[in-house]
Parts: C-alpha cells; structure tokens; sequence
C-alpha cells in the first residue's frame, strides 16, 4: 500500500529544497557470468566469506561479502535463495556487517546473503566506457553463486542511498531477475531537479570525470533516462517492492546527514507517485525528519524484512 504525504512534516519549500540540492551536490558524502573460478574464499568467521571474483564486466577481480546459511555445510544438496544487499556511496562490501547484525540477523534462515562491492562511488551502473557493475551484480555474481554456492535462482535486493538507486535500477532494468527489491535513502529519479548534480558530485569526489558515468545529462538524456529507476518504472511490475525515504528536516546534531535527505526527499516521492500511476504496488514509508545514515537505514531494514522474506520464501 502506497502511503504518500502531500509534503515534508516541516513544510519544505521549493527553494528550500533547492539550497537543500545544491548543498548536498557539493558535499557527495552519501554512504555514509562469471569468466573464470573465484579465488579461494577468506573465512572471516563461521558463515561469513570474502571471495574474490574475476569478473569481464569490470577488466579485473572484485569482491563480494558472503554469509552462509546455518546448515551450509550439512546439506550439500540443498540450493538456497540469495538477500544481496548493496551499499552506499564512499562506502564499500563490508558496509552491511560493519554496520548492522546482518549476521546474526540471518542465523538460522536458510538463505544466503551476498554484498558485492560496487567501486568507490557505490553506483552499481554500466559506466560510460569504463566498467559494468550493473553486469557485475546482476550477472556474474548469480553466476558464481550458482556455481559454486548452491544458490537457487530466487533473488532479492536491498540497498541504502546509491546502493538503493542500484536495487531499483536492477529490478527496473531485468524484469523477473528479482523478486524482491527495496530502498532505503535511495536515489529513484536520477534526473530530478538537482539529482544530476549530486551524482556528478559523488563520481567527482572520486576524481573522476562527472561524464565518465553516463555523458552529459543534456546531450545524453536518453542514456540517462535508460538507467533511471523512474523512466523504467514499468519493469518493475510483478516485483515486491519497498521504498523508504525521510523529509530531512527537523533534526538536531550534524545537518549534513538531514541536508543530504531532504535533497532525495522529491526525487523519492516523485517515483513512488509514477509507481501508484502505473499501478505497481508498493509499501513506502516516508517519514519526517531523518538523516541519510544508518540511525535510520537499519530500522527500515527491519520494517522491510517481511517483504524480502516472503518473496525469498524463507522464515520472517
């Protein structure tokens, strides 16, 4: 069930929301097939792995955080559905045990959960004549899952700020890949007022070029419009879908995190109103106030959790 407010608790105005962009833009502080076999898993502790896969997609091996399932090792004939889950920008795989129990969240459910790595910038996206993260995450870490995991080819995925904008790109861009897709704090339309801003901001961070990800947002709108969660809307009929997102406003301590909220706030609440247009179902949550750290994604985690779990057909 869609639950959209008209507006921020607090009465954002356009201008504000505006200075709120432009502020966030220059900041970029978000985040807070395989070819060949990957290399021998790092066990960092009883279910959890760190592998090493050589992947096309990226010229070069990237990593992927794995946790087993409780009984991996006692059924070697049972496949097991996989939770990815991306993170956010500056960040990396690690993100998700760093800074929640996912591990001890999962024990005892029979799926497996993958985190792969989605370079610097946390923008799993086909780079203009750079790497393939999207084929990255989507196609050759199934792959090796599949290989040499046991993993069955029921999927869902989850992320926070970029790594949001990834689990609904995803979804949106391979209809059926997913059953489940959902979003906390993330970027759903990339070419709302001041959203093509933020996202040179957070490539440029990297000292990369801000065309280096998909052109120039004028002279390549139809590239831009291809990888926008919003534009593709429609792929994601049929996929349980969740979306979270905070006004940004209202809170004491740092601004920055609230800053950096407020300037997704329209960019979320336009998507989820393209959803509800279209007739896809969804399950938001938009709350006033918030900030764009994981206070708030570990909760909308949790609030997700009976939406992912039903669709991966494992215990809530």
């Amino acid at each position: 069930m869609s639950d959209l407010p008209q507006k921020p608790a607090a009465g954002v105005s356009r201008r504000t929301v505006a200075r709120a962009t432009a502020a966030a833009g220059l900041a970029a502080l978000f985040g807070a097939a395989a070819t060949a076999p990957a290399r021998a898993a790092t066990r960092l502790g009883p279910r959890t792995r760190d592998v090493s896969v050589p992947s096309a997609a990226l010229g070069r091996s990237a990593p992927v955080r794995l946790i087993l399932p409780s009984d991996f090792a006692t059924r070697p004939d049972k496949k097991y559905p996989v939770l990815y889950l991306l993170h956010g920008a500056h960040d990396d795989y690690t993100s998700w045990t760093r800074e929640t129990d996912i591990e001890a969240f999962t024990a005892g459910r029979d799926l497996i959960v993958a985190m792969p790595d989605a370079g610097p910038t946390g923008i799993p996206s086909v780079w203009r004549g750079g790497p393939d993260y999207e084929t990255f995450q989507v196609k050759e870490v199934p792959a090796l899952l599949a290989r040499d995991y046991r993993a069955s080819g029921v999927r869902a995925v989850a992320g926070v700020s970029t790594g949001g904008y990834g689990a609904m790109a995803h979804a949106a861009r391979h209809p059926g890949a997913f059953t489940a897709a959902a979003s906390y704090s993330g970027i759903l339309d990339t070419m709302a007022p001041g959203v093509p801003a933020i996202m040179d901001a957070i490539v440029a961070r990297e000292n990369l070029p801000a065309a280096s990800l998909w052109g120039n947002p004028v002279f390549n709108l139809l590239t831009w419009r291809d990888f926008n969660p919003r534009a593709r809307a429609t792929g994601l009929r049929g996929t349980a879908l969740y979306v979270s997102q905070g006004s940004g406003v209202g809170g004491g301590g740092d601004p920055l995190p609230g800053i950096l909220e407020s300037a997704l706030w329209p960019s979320a609440q336009g998507f989820a109103r393209t959803l509800a247009l279209m007739g896809v179902p969804a399950t938001t949550h938009f709350y006033g106030g918030g900030g764009h750290d994981w206070a708030h994604w570990k909760p909308e985690f949790t609030a997700s959790w009976p939406i992912l779990a039903r669709a991966l057909g494992v215990p809530e």
